[in-house]
């Protein structure tokens, strides 16, 4: 496309245009990429002039424009910002940057970049859309020049579209551009799935070519009957449409019945549901398969009726209706706001700061772009470039539900969204402090998956924090954000709180004062952003105790040897822990002096459950510990009987390949007559006097007998105790390990076998 025609091509649509700006664009971009070329061995120039001509088809305006032609220019060439905003304005300066990826940035792995890249993008469309608008023709070039890349890049390249740049099409509402991504992605990837579709559909509209023209004319003819002026167009679906159909649907390509559709096209909103009726009138309506979307508009703006008829032919038709403005916006989305007002045509304009018509009314108008927003907000909010990329793949993937606050408030949420989806949708603060809900009126748990039309009321409760496992079960980018980060919350300030402890005590061994206020001074030698990381670093066992102290004292010298400081008494009665490797405590209790193995052999004199003949010896297996409510299995081993092990024992590796050796057990649990059941749980606590007295407090203030306790070695502060304990059941079990889990001494708690 030579300079004159690029020229004509804006000023068909924007008569209004700097021809100067644009020239000079053109040969800015010519001149800079004047020695590169694309893996096709064209000039490089060609590819910025292809995506310009693009965004005319977009009729975007001629910043745009100028921007598609530059887009790679600081990028790949010598050209900087500095040199763009001088020659062309800050507004072209600032669109040239956002499509600008990030080069020069240490990141540990490609998706990591991708993820940042991606965040990057996001929060500059954010402040403009035409750079999404650019990027998506830029992206639309590349895909149709794929075939000249090499096999592995070119799969790569495939699936990120697939991921990220179509699903972002079709939300920002240009479908056009959406399909013909996904087809070319789609092409690459599968590529014989691709041949064989396109080949049935084109079959297809061969043989349906009579059957198509008399449902046409039949259309125009009843609607024009009723005074209903109408285009109708036959239109068939995509390759990947009927792809991603068949396989979702698990049906054959002979069992669609919806692969051809029409589009009936009127002038006035009133005409969409004239015809409508019209339609019902002559022909059966399929049931349940009406929608309005005109009333309740899609995320990305689309607004047409749907509807699906018994036809002519006694076949399915399926049939979307329309005026020419929302058929503008279905085609071309976002694109199309600057054109079409209810129809009207309006060419978008600079104001006086510079900014397009086009990015201000899609700032106060379109649903997409307010979509866009709210992505952004959560994206801000300080996630990990990894879960950049999951949160979008989670929003753009999904189709929508609408539900109600109490008070009349419509809510879009994806489908097999929950009640917890829908507390932070409505405030990330509801979302943190929701405890439950009521459906309709009637109570339900926050995890009920919501349908379209329900009303949500969310019961709060303020001191509340979301469990982490609702991360689980959300499926909104936001909700599970603001669970990551109030668990990241938790976990810090209890980390914190044993990190302190750790370091005071550390510190006061070596006689010195410690305020975490001393810490900001080392912060640098300790790799550490502020002294809040350090401790909590200190308390997750991250950042070693001897570490912090030669970053505060550098003449600290390690104290006492391991042996010395393993025979000091604390003064509450206990040991100290510090250096303590690989000793068995002997615990107060009615099994005083007995290991584990004959402590267990003594608890299980007659086990209780069902599964063996009544002339087996059965013994449960004294390394690992099963508990009622464990799933069991029993090995039949010859002269020893059978032995119970718990389903996650590690032994039962032994016997993977002796299927013959295995039974299927049943607890048999008397409930009149209850007995304790050994069990072993790994805690890591800090390295201080009190701290086993703590533990073992809440252990027994759970009801629970410990007999018997292993002492690992400690690491930097932070010392493992394996204790033996006596339950009465799983459920008995996990309360100990949560109640012991809630000590600001604990670091972490663990059931082990073995």
């Amino acid at each position: 496309m030579r300079q004159t025609e690029l020229v004509d091509r804006v000023a068909s649509y924007s008569p209004d245009i700097d021809e100067t700006l644009l020239n000079r664009a053109y040969v800015y971009a010519m001149h800079k990429h004047r020695h590169q070329k694309r893996a096709s061995g064209d000039p490089y120039f060609s590819h910025p002039l292809e995506v310009a001509s693009i965004v005319t088809d977009l009729k975007l305006d001629q910043e745009s424009v100028v921007a598609a032609l530059l887009h790679d220019t600081i990028e790949d060439t010598d050209a900087t910002r500095r040199e763009i905003d001088s020659m062309f304005g800050p507004n072209i300066g600032r669109l040239v940057d956002g499509l600008t990826k990030l080069k020069r940035i240490d990141l540990v792995s490609k998706k990591t970049r991708q993820g940042e890249n991606l965040r990057k993008l996001l929060l500059a469309i954010a402040q403009d859309v035409r750079v999404l608008l650019v990027k998506l023709a830029d992206r639309l070039h590349n895909m149709r020049t794929i075939h000249h890349v090499k096999p592995e890049k070119r799969h790569r390249i495939a699936q990120e579209t697939m991921d990220i740049y179509a699903p972002l099409a079709g939300r920002m509402g240009m479908q056009d551009v959406r399909d013909e991504l996904e087809e070319l992605a789609f092409k690459n990837l599968h590529p014989e799935a691709s041949e064989l579709i396109t080949r049935k559909l084109v079959s297809l509209r061969d043989e349906s070519r009579s059957v198509i023209a008399e449902i046409e004319n039949n259309l125009i003819e009843n609607l024009a009957a009723s005074g209903i002026k109408a285009v109708v167009k036959s239109r068939s679906k995509r390759a990947y449409s009927v792809f991603r159909k068949m396989e979702r649907n698990g049906v054959s390509f002979e069992q669609l019945s919806d692969v051809i559709g029409f589009r009936v096209i009127v002038d006035e909103i009133d005409h969409c549901y004239r015809a409508l009726g019209v339609t019902h009138r002559k022909w059966p309506a399929v049931p349940g398969r009406f929608k309005d979307y005109i009333s309740t508009p899609k995320q990305n703006d689309y607004r047409s009726l749907h509807t699906t008829i018994v036809g002519p032919s006694h076949q399915r038709v399926e049939l979307q209706i329309r005026t020419h403005g929302m058929n503008a916006i279905a085609e071309r989305g976002i694109a199309a706001h600057a054109l079409y007002k209810d129809g009207v045509y309006a060419a978008p304009d600079e104001d006086a700061k510079g900014k397009s018509d086009l990015s201000k009314k899609l700032a106060s108008e379109s649903l997409a772009y307010a979509w866009l927003r709210r992505t952004v907000e959560s994206l801000s909010e300080g996630e990990h470039p990894d879960d950049v990329l999951e949160h979008t793949r989670l929003e753009l993937f999904l189709d929508q539900v609408f539900c109600f606050t109490p008070k009349g408030r419509l809510i879009a949420l994806p489908r097999g969204a929950t009640a917890i989806d829908f507390a932070f949708a409505v405030h990330t603060d509801v979302g943190l402090s929701c405890v439950g809900c009521r459906i309709n009126g009637q109570a339900a748990p926050v995890v009920t998956k919501l349908e379209n039309g329900e009303e949500v009321q969310i019961i709060r409760s303020e001191n509340h924090v979301p469990p982490a496992a609702w991360e689980h079960v959300v499926v909104t980018g936001k909700a599970r954000a603001g669970i990551r980060r109030a668990t990241r919350e938790a976990r810090m300030k209890q980390y914190s709180a044993l990190g302190e402890k750790i370091l005071t005590n550390a510190v006061k061994k070596a006689n010195r004062e410690f305020a975490i206020e001393d810490l900001t001074p080392v912060l640098g030698k300790l790799a550490r952003n502020s002294a809040e990381d350090a401790v909590a670093a200190v308390g997750r066992g991250e950042l070693p105790v001897d570490d912090v102290l030669q970053a505060l004292y550098p003449d600290y010298q390690k104290e006492r040897s391991t042996r010395e400081r393993a025979t000091e008494a604390s003064s509450e009665g206990w040991f100290n822990l510090s250096g303590v490797a690989n000793i068995m405590f002997r615990i107060p209790g009615r099994r005083r002096g007995k290991k584990y193995a004959e402590a267990a052999q003594e608890m299980t004199n007659s086990i209780p459950i069902t599964g063996t003949s009544g002339d087996l010896p059965v013994k449960l297996d004294p390394a690992g510990g099963a508990v009622p409510g464990d799933r069991i299995v029993g090995i039949l081993s010859e002269g020893e009987g059978v032995t119970v092990y718990p389903i996650h024992a590690d032994a039962l590796k032994n016997y993977e390949n002796t299927a013959d050796q295995w039974l299927d057990l049943r607890w048999d649990i008397n409930e009149e007559n209850p007995e304790r059941f050994l069990a072993k749980i790994r805690v890591t606590a800090a390295d201080a006097p009190g701290t086993l007295a703590e533990i073992s407090e809440v252990i027994a203030k759970t009801d629970c007998n410990i007999a018997n306790l292993f002492i690992e070695h400690p690491n930097d502060g932070l010392a493992n105790m394996v204790f033996g304990i006596e339950v009465w059941d799983l459920k008995h079990l996990n309360r100990v390990q949560r109640e012991t889990r809630s000590l600001s001494v604990v670091s972490h708690v663990e059931r082990v076998s073995g």
